[in-house]
């Protein structure tokens, strides 16, 4: 039968080593971080990131608008198809016309089966060159989780990792004392001298 004492490491007994000690101390502290440190790291880069995001989305959409082009280039004939069946949009040459200005070209990205002479919407920067939409409020959300969760779970397996190094040092001392103390009581115990 197998009796478990709880506490063992925090009370006084004399087969309590300092190893069991720093090992209870540092579950201790591992816990505090897992339950606490990591979910508040996690909330913090969530927070900065999503505020960045918020500053790259808002001056993005400053720079860039939308508008209807006429797609001029040259279109391919086939697509690669992507893993979930879904064919990539492509680069093509478009002709927009700015208001009261003459027609210009440039190069957007236009959906996959877009064909010369169709009217699209493209996004154009400040310069007139094709950019990729700015970023919405889900993507917001999206990178906010995205970095959130990854710093949290980088600090829980920075803790763990560090916990496992303290606990195979514990048990190398723990280990040695023990040695250390069974040669002594050795000879008590098996009549046995050393000599």
């Amino acid at each position: 039968m197998r009796n478990r004492v709880r506490g063992w490491r925090w009370r006084s007994n004399p087969l309590r080593r300092r190893s069991d000690v720093v090992e209870a101390w540092t579950a201790l502290v591992v816990a505090v971080l897992l339950l606490v440190g990591a979910p508040l790291a996690g909330s913090l880069a969530g927070r900065w990131a999503h505020d960045e995001a918020r500053a790259v989305a808002s001056v993005q959409r400053a720079d860039r608008h939308r508008v209807r082009a006429e797609v001029v280039g040259d279109t391919p004939d086939a697509l690669p198809v992507m893993e979930d069946g879904r064919r990539r949009s492509y680069r093509v040459t478009v002709r927009w016309t700015p208001p009261g200005e003459r027609p210009r070209l440039t190069a957007a990205r236009v959906p996959a089966g877009t064909r010369t002479g169709d009217t699209v919407s493209v996004w154009l920067d400040s310069r007139g060159r094709g950019v990729t939409a700015p970023p919405d409020e889900t993507a917001v959300w999206q990178h906010t989780l995205t970095i959130g969760s990854s710093v949290a779970l980088g600090a829980g397996t920075a803790v763990l990792l560090a916990h496992a190094v303290v606990r195979r040092v514990a048990l190398r001392r723990r280990l040695g004392e023990w040695e250390r103390d069974w040669t002594r009581t050795e000879p008590q115990w098996t009549r046995r001298h050393n000599a």
